[in-house]
């Protein structure tokens, strides 16, 4: 599961500490998996998982008095917590070997409610879980925190590259980096052990054909109907650009790659530059498919190159330290 470093200009953990919160992120991802599936191994019920308790109203009674099923997953679930990651009232998460690591009270509960009838199950819950959790921690520290817009729970871009690309991927999603006094909105970065990949993501309807050109504009054509987008190698090239001057500037030797990347469209690009990497429908389950196999650890060259950047990142946040319940309460529903 790729970390998201930083996203947009909001307040997040690396900003701190690069080298330790990617490290945390690994063990916790691992051990908290580890514990999780030994407790499904041991028969404790998961059938009920769920956004749980005070952020709630009640639940309603059916005319017969029953408990509503809403109710009895809520009885199970409140069983279920002690063995669920990042409780609230924890404040320490002891690992195997003994090491403990501090947590705070980002809370990290399950959305869901669903029986997962195997492992794969299992599995896919937890990701999803850890992918909410990873936008908390994109998005707030112990003493701040930025709020974030609810879009970036749906998006699927986002989703498939935390969920399918490898721990040892930091991801740049979208960051204003201050230079000279002035924002500068990028676009996607990845930075990989082994290279850094500025990326221009391209969303539009399944199926729809982008046809490029070296003109300011390109055509989408779906079905007969054409409309105009500004050439989306304009600002790819742009990104590319500062990047690598950012590390010309800092004295880092670390090679960049430009990605043009659609989902759900078919890119017609036949004068692409040599530089630029075209994935498109037809490429990108492959291409995240590769990213997953790749087993290359974090190098000390990719916390460089990502420290270049986190340092000139802008953050805006709110503290957090005069928060009131309610609000504490917002934060576990984002």
């Amino acid at each position: 599961m790729a970390q998201l470093v930083k996203m947009l200009d909001y307040v997040s953990r690396y900003e701190h500490d690069l080298s330790r919160y990617t490290t945390q992120f690994i063990r916790l991802k691992r051990s908290q998996w580890e514990r999780m599936k030994r407790q499904w191994d041991n028969g404790v019920d998961l059938a009920s998982w769920q956004i749980a308790a005070d952020e709630e109203s009640p639940a309603k009674m059916p005319e017969n008095g029953s408990p509503s099923q809403e109710e009895v997953g809520k009885k199970r679930f409140s069983s279920l917590s002690r063995f669920l990651p990042f409780r609230k009232e924890e404040q320490i998460v002891a690992y195997e070997d003994g090491t403990p690591e501090e947590t705070d009270d980002l809370n990290f509960t399950p959305n869901i409610i669903q029986d997962p009838r195997s492992v794969q199950q299992l599995r896919k819950l937890y990701m999803d879980q850890l992918f909410h959790f990873q936008l908390k921690w994109a998005s707030s520290t112990l003493t701040e925190r930025s709020r974030i817009d609810s879009k970036f729970m749906r998006d699927k871009v986002l989703h498939d590259f935390l969920e399918s690309l490898p721990d040892s991927y930091l991801l740049f999603y979208y960051p204003v980096l201050k230079i000279k006094k002035a924002p500068v909105e990028l676009e996607v970065i990845l930075m990989t052990p082994v290279e850094c990949i500025c990326m221009t993501i391209l969303e539009a309807e399944e199926g729809s054909v982008l046809v490029g050109s070296g003109e300011r504009f390109w055509t989408k054509k779906l079905g007969e109907q054409e409309s105009k987008l500004l050439n989306p190698t304009i600002g790819l090239n742009r990104m590319g650009k500062i990047v690598s001057s950012l590390f010309v500037s800092a004295e880092v030797d670390f090679p960049i790659r430009k990605i043009l990347l659609s989902r759900e469209s078919y890119i017609d690009f036949p004068g692409v530059a040599h530089d630029i990497q075209i994935i498109d429908r037809r490429d990108y389950p492959k291409w995240l498919e590769k990213g997953k196999k790749m087993s290359t650890p974090m190098k000390s060259n990719q916390f460089k190159a990502s420290q270049i950047l986190l340092d000139l990142c802008q953050t805006t946040a709110a503290s957090r330290l005069f928060e009131t319940e309610e609000e504490h309460q917002e934060t576990g529903q984002e």
